[in-house]
């Protein structure tokens, strides 16, 4: 999972995270299923998290060198434990950029975090030889219920002004086109797709532990223990609102997600 200098964030909660491994794990599988590649000596999982995308790449090459990248020490330590055989560094996407070209540079919900990602997409293609792949998926969602409640609790309380810049954390993800017009000229070919996961959750309590793993994290960061619990209690009220009930008492919570593969020219 990716850190920036900029999100005066506390590290990623690795055991949360997992919580919901399998959900998480789902967009990493459907989007390696498409890597229109059988073999490889070199991957990297960029934004590898606790490790669960890529023990699904290392079991997809068996005889490629995979490296995991993530700039969470608690997310990497998860990531060392569960997967010894495999390397693991830490890095800042931001900069970072692959000593040695890979045949393919993997990434699982990460670059969403990065500043400027667009950029830094292009450039990681460009290190790319020539029929190298880039794949990537993110979560499409800044939309959605879960997603726009926080932003209105944020901007509705009186920590208002410390929670302005906190949605910075999270870069708004283009529409398809922008990434086709940005890499076309770099490749020689471009999948893009959506998907819409529609998640079967125990309640609005599961949305809101399954969202403080993640994008309430700069929220939440930027409070006391009492706003928080103030903050949270609020989430959960809307949250309940937004997802009604199923008739055995779960909710349905959708989450879109964007992917990509390019393959360089």
């Amino acid at each position: 999972m990716q850190r920036t200098a900029r999100d005066h964030v506390p590290d990623w909660d690795a055991g949360l995270y997992l919580k919901y491994a399998d959900e998480r794990t789902r967009p990493a599988r459907d989007l390696l299923a498409q890597v229109p590649i059988t073999a490889a000596d070199l991957v990297y999982d960029l934004g590898c998290g606790p490790g669960n995308s890529t023990n699904l790449v290392a079991a997809r090459f068996p005889h490629a060198e995979v490296i995991g990248i993530d700039s969470s020490p608690a997310m990497l330590e998860e990531a060392r434990r569960a997967l010894p055989r495999i390397s693991f560094e830490m890095a800042d996407l931001a900069t970072w950029r692959p000593p040695r070209p890979a045949n393919l540079l993997f990434s699982n919900a990460a670059l969403q975090w990065v500043p400027e990602h667009l950029q830094v997409l292009r450039a990681l293609v460009e290190t790319l030889p020539s029929g190298g792949i880039l794949a990537m998926q993110v979560p499409d969602n800044l939309a959605e219920p879960s997603q726009v409640l926080i932003r209105e609790i944020a901007a509705g309380g009186a920590w208002a002004e410390r929670l302005k810049h906190a949605e910075g954390a999270r870069q708004i993800i283009p529409a398809p086109n922008v990434y086709y017009d940005l890499l076309h000229p770099l490749c020689q070919r471009i999948d893009l797709w959506h998907t819409i996961y529609h998640h079967v959750q125990a309640g609005a309590p599961a949305i809101v532990e399954w969202m403080t793993g993640t994008a309430l994290r700069p929220h939440l960061a930027r409070l006391d223990m009492a706003e928080r619990q103030a903050f949270l209690a609020a989430y959960e009220e809307r949250i309940a609102a937004a997802y009604p009930a199923l008739a055995d008492g779960r909710v349905i919570h959708p989450f879109p997600r964007l992917f990509l593969i390019a393959v360089k020219a």
